[in-house]
């Protein structure tokens, strides 16, 4: 069992830790827009930060199911039922890969690619209200350091799979 001693230890090393605040943050941003766009007159109502997770990984061109279950880091049945709500909100389709036709990919829809359009300017418009908040200046030091650690993390991560 925990003692308050381990408590304050951990809460210490967390607020320390800029790693843990970035995840911490990732996390509040996804809440924080799936909750908005729940709130829409025409929101969907049954979307989750699950199923926002599975939008960045996707390519335009559509993505092997394998490939994105490995993009997201879980089982390839977990990411087939994300697939399957995000096709029953008529965001995504299973079509044939043109490059295996025993294979699928899972491609955008018309309502997707709009919906993703719609997301990023949700994103836009939440990036505007912290920049009110935390200022231009902090918010532009964000957005020249972030691309480098995103880079600096890929690197790192390719270097773990070599």
């Amino acid at each position: 069992m925990a003692t308050n001693e381990d408590a304050r230890a951990v809460a210490q090393a967390k607020r320390k830790n800029t790693a843990h605040s970035l995840l911490r943050a990732a996390r509040l941003l996804n809440e924080l827009a799936v909750a908005r766009v729940r709130r829409r007159p025409n929101g969907e109502s049954r979307l989750r930060p699950s199923h926002t997770a599975v939008l960045p990984h996707l390519d335009l061109d559509g993505t092997r199911l394998t490939v994105l279950a490995e993009r997201l880091g879980v089982s390839k049945q977990a990411t087939s039922e994300l697939v399957t709500d995000l096709e029953s909100f008529g965001m995504v389709e299973r079509r044939p890969d043109p490059s295996d036709g025993r294979a699928k990919r899972v491609c955008f829809t018309a309502l997707g690619r709009k919906a993703l359009l719609d997301g990023l300017a949700l994103l836009q418009s939440i990036e505007d209200e912290l920049r009110q908040e935390l200022g231009a200046r902090d918010m532009a030091a964000l957005a020249r350091v972030l691309p480098k650690v995103e880079e600096v993390l890929a690197r790192r991560l390719q270097e773990q799979d070599l």
